[in-house]
This record gives C-alpha cells, structure tokens and sequence, in this order.
C-alpha cells in the first residue's frame, strides 16, 4: 500500500494546467472553433485519471482483504498492484507528454 500514490495530486496539477491553457489561450484571441475539441480531451483525460483511481481503490481493497484474513491467496492483491502501479506510471507518462507539448506550444513565435 505505500507504494501507491494518490492521484488526487495530478489531477490538480492537469487541472491547473488546463484552466492556465484556456486563459491564456482566450487572452490571445484563439480561435473558439477548438471548444468541442477541448472538451472532448478533457472528458477522455477525466476518464482515464478515474480509471487509475479505481484500479489503486481496488489494490488497496485487495490488500486490505488480504492483511485482514478475508482472502487466503495473495495472488489477486498482487495483479491488482501491479495493474494500479502500471496505470499510474502510464498516467503520469501521459502528463508530462501534455506539460511537454504545452510548453512547446508556447515557445513558438507568432
């Protein structure tokens, strides 16, 4: 359980980063033809941090069943912290993909 980390903090960082985008973003006369785009990025990140949340719920759940002497093989907790653990290093993979373009994208001259 204490190699899980909450995701709790990331979404605020990917929070934080977007709201700064779309500021910054209408302060510079963008375009609003990219609002249904933008939105559909945010509900598919929104799903994914949901889903790395379940599957640490789940590997905690697992362990607690199995400190608890409610599950007798461990079997189950371990592929539930190994699907939690791979799930968060993809997430968080794909923010710094995000904070990468994001800076890139404004570094380039108009």
């Amino acid at each position: 359980m204490a190699g899980i980390v909450p995701v709790s903090g990331i979404t605020t960082q990917i929070a934080s980063g977007a709201a700064s985008a779309v500021r910054q973003g209408e302060s510079s006369g963008v375009a609003k033809a990219g609002e249904s785009a933008q939105g559909a990025f945010g509900s598919v990140l929104k799903s994914a941090v949901e889903n790395v949340s379940d599957a640490q719920q789940q590997a905690v759940q697992s362990v607690g069943d199995l400190m608890a002497g409610r599950e007798d093989n461990f079997l189950p907790a371990v592929s539930a912290m190994a699907k939690a653990d791979l799930s968060f290093k993809l997430l968080l993979g794909v923010r710094n993909k995000v904070i990468d373009a994001y800076k890139q994208t404004m570094n380039m001259q108009v």
